[in-house]
């Protein structure tokens, strides 16, 4: 792990233009209401005109193309979220969600944890999502947290048309107990940047860098004021914040052996693989785990507004 982490550049202009743009036309909107009902209500008009003429285009395209076309196109984010925006996606929502989850599997399962779709309702107040949680990381009270933002990011980007999620025990159990989403699951949002979940609220900063390491290698990174580390164990890459729990000190100069992370400093091991378990340390010490999931096609890390370690 290098001993001075580096502070990563942001996006691409491009890619930070089109992550923003339906924040930036709210706000648009939001500020035409300064004039009065009648401009807002132009305003309203305005984008529903350009968004029904360029979605009649988009149309006419895959009408016009193979019958593969809408398949391949769907493979791309942002336009994947245009054919979403005007019905024009090749997958119903049980197809998109049941694919989300699948991506996040390996995430889920690094934490000891799985995810079942059981089922996919349709009422009044739109379309809702019934999941099934399976194990858990038991020595780890971030997993909660971390497998909580890796499932509704999921979820929340893969279909927005969702309005509830609710997640019921896979546990043996005498009566399976159905947990209210407001208790677990933040309220979806239509932008799909931000979660606030009585934890804090959450962000996603790009980490591309990341993809790039090599199998036993760890680095570090200073990201959005917190200290990360990152290491590869065969096609895995596993985040955690900088702090070795026992000693309470950085983690720079840390080394891999297999699946076990060496502090260089007080010569704790902890399981990279299994959310950072401490192997062998007093009180059930374990690494804090940031969540790492490819978002827009980039890896990225889930971290609070606030950094964390900073005085509430």
């Amino acid at each position: 792990m290098a001993d001075r982490p580096e502070e990563l550049a942001g996006p691409s202009e491009g890619e930070a233009q089109w992550r923003t743009a339906g924040d930036r036309i709210q706000t648009l909107l939001d500020s035409c209401a300064a004039s009065g009902a009648a401009a807002y209500e132009r305003a309203q008009q305005l984008v529903r005109e350009v968004l029904g003429l360029y979605g009649a285009g988009l149309e006419r395209i895959l009408q016009a193309g193979d019958p593969d076309l809408a398949e391949r196109l769907a493979t791309d984010d942002l336009v994947a979220s245009l054919l979403l925006v005007h019905g024009l996606h090749p997958h119903d929502v049980h197809r998109r969600v049941s694919d989300a989850l699948d991506r996040v599997r390996p995430y889920l399962g690094s934490h000891g944890g799985d995810v079942d779709l059981l089922e996919i309702t349709h009422g009044p107040e739109g379309a809702g999502v019934l999941l099934a949680f399976k194990g858990s990381c038991k020595s780890c009270p971030s997993s909660a947290v971390t497998l909580e933002l890796a499932v509704e990011d999921a979820v929340r980007a893969a279909a927005p048309e969702i309005s509830s999620i609710e997640v019921v025990t896979a546990e043996p159990a005498s009566s399976p107990a159905v947990i209210p989403t407001e208790s677990l699951m933040a309220s979806l949002r239509s932008n799909g940047r931000g979660h606030s979940n009585g934890h804090g609220a959450t962000s996603w900063h790009p980490l591309p860098e990341v993809a790039e390491l090599d199998t036993g290698e760890v680095a570090g990174f200073q990201i959005a004021g917190t200290g990360l580390m990152a290491c590869r164990v065969d096609d895995q890459v596993f985040t955690y914040r900088d702090r070795c729990p026992v000693c309470d000190d950085t983690l720079a100069g840390a080394q891999l052996q297999g699946a076990l992370l060496r502090c260089p400093r007080c010569g704790s091991h902890f399981d990279v693989v299994h959310a950072g378990a401490g192997r062998n340390v007093a009180d059930g010490a374990h690494l804090d785990p940031v969540p790492l999931l490819a978002r827009d096609g980039v890896l990225s890390v889930a971290l609070p507004t606030q950094p964390m370690g900073a005085p509430a």
